[in-house]
């Protein structure tokens, strides 16, 4: 047994075993974040620049990309790295910040498509209020708790994680520093106590939004549905369908993550999973989002029409 800090690195998952099959995996994974980078950046762009997305949404909608930039920025550049170098190893510092930073944004997104819920809620279910609600400070005020709490929750659970001493090598089955493979590592069982009280604390922090967010659609459902003209209604589901289509999406590939049966699990399919829920959704929120708002997609538009040719 000894500490994970005495490590001088960690062994990743290697994508694919044939030097030719990295390579195809190195060009897949930089068309993604190519794609990736090119959404989130004219998001944020077209928010920035255009005063009709000087809205709570919008405002909303830019944390939201950023955090996606930060998940795509965190993961991806390394694994693309070791394909290239036909390599699998990370710095004990390398997968500490990894790990750190892969945990912050993803933890912050998630609070943020909560508060973006609240969002759509007050927007429906309390139209006169929503100015009131929905001030330029609260929703600064919002935002900063989201991203506070994300820091601080990643800070606890890494520094907790990585303080636990390991006995089970350093290979993780990973394409990343993900701290459930690390904990696997480890045989303390002091640390694992620990580590379970964290465990409980994430679960019942990510309950509570998901609680928070099945209540809120079950309202806003209930509202839409009474609203007497058909073109009400579709204008209604069309400003809330991008956003439960983000929020199904990050669920249902984290909750398959990290829940599915052990009996079906293998590095294959762990290496497909971790993909979709930690790499294609930064590049696919933006699409899902413009599809939908028309104030974005004419933004956009706008933004795109200026660029030089």
């Amino acid at each position: 047994m000894f500490n994970s800090s005495s490590m001088a690195q960690f062994l990743l998952l290697a994508l694919a075993d044939r030097q030719e099959l990295q390579l195809l995996h190195f060009w897949l994974f930089l068309a993604i974040s190519l794609a990736a980078l090119l959404a989130n950046g004219l998001i944020l762009s077209a928010v920035a620049c255009d005063h009709h997305l000087h809205t709570p949404m919008g405002f909303f909608l830019l944390n939201l990309s950023l955090t996606d930039l930060g998940c795509i920025c965190t993961t991806v550049p390394k694994a693309m790295h070791n394909s290239l170098q036909n390599t699998t190893t990370i710095s004990y510092m390398g997968c500490v910040a990894q790990a750190f930073f892969f945990l912050f944004f993803i933890s912050a997104e998630y609070f943020l498509l909560t508060i973006m819920c609240y969002d759509r809620y007050v927007a429906i279910c309390k139209p006169l209020h929503y100015g009131t609600l929905l001030g330029s400070r609260a929703c600064a005020h919002m935002a900063a708790a989201a991203w506070a709490t994300g820091f601080l929750y990643s800070l606890l659970h890494t520094a907790n994680t990585f303080s636990l001493p390991l006995c089970q090598g350093n290979a993780l089955g990973q394409f990343f520093c993900e701290i459930p493979h690390i904990l696997k590592l480890s045989c303390s069982h002091s640390g694992y106590l620990r580590e379970l009280m964290v465990l409980m604390f994430s679960a019942c922090l990510g309950f509570g939004c998901f609680i928070f967010v099945v209540f809120s659609y079950v309202q806003i459902f209930r509202v839409v549905l009474r609203i007497p003209s058909e073109q009400g209604r579709h204008k209604a589901f069309s400003t809330c369908l991008p956003h439960l289509a983000v929020v199904s999406m990050f669920l249902s590939t984290s909750i398959f993550a990290y829940l599915k049966p052990p009996s079906i699990s293998s590095p294959s399919l762990d290496l497909v999973v971790s993909v979709l829920y930690s790499v294609v959704p930064p590049a696919l929120n933006p699409l899902i989002y413009s599809l939908r708002n028309q104030e974005l997609k004419d933004a956009l538009r706008k933004l795109i029409s200026r660029l030089p040719m």
